[in-house]
């Protein structure tokens, strides 16, 4: 009888594991300062200015439209963003960072920066070059492109 098992953990579920340790990890560090990844999420992409309707905002993140309106609702009363109908469609909002949402933002990418320099450790150059040119690889044959 023949043993069909893989030598090695299959390069799919290896990149989930570390994907899930490393999600965990960030969001610890980020809920140690007072934020977490959606919230990360949502603050970065206003301060890009790119996003400025909630649709877009929703889209440019991943979330979907309920959830983006669910996080929203409890970024807008702490003070972090604002929520304005535009005066020419009152169907779409635009969203903006306030001051304290300014504030906060800087505070949370300090985290995301300590942490990415916390993964990079004992990494050169070249290494971290090509872990980006395999995870692009893993990338590409998934999607088919």
């Amino acid at each position: 009888m023949s043993n069909d098992r893989p030598r090695t953990e299959p390069i799919g579920l290896h990149v989930q594991r570390v994907a899930k340790l490393l999600n965990r990890a960030f969001e610890e560090e980020l809920a140690a300062a007072g934020g977490s990844l959606p919230t990360w999420l949502i603050l970065l992409s206003l301060k890009s200015g790119r996003p400025e309707t909630q649709r877009e905002l929703a889209k440019a993140v991943g979330i979907q439209g309920a959830t983006m309106t669910h996080h929203l609702d409890a970024l807008e009363p702490s003070g972090l963003v604002t929520r304005t109908r535009d005066p020419s469609n009152r169907r779409v909002q635009r969203v903006e960072l306030t001051k304290e949402g300014d504030a906060t933002f800087d505070r949370l990418r300090k985290v995301a920066v300590k942490f990415d320099q916390r993964l990079r450790a004992g990494l050169g150059e070249d290494e971290l070059a090509r872990l980006g040119d395999v995870l692009d690889q893993l990338a590409k044959n998934v999607s088919g492109s």
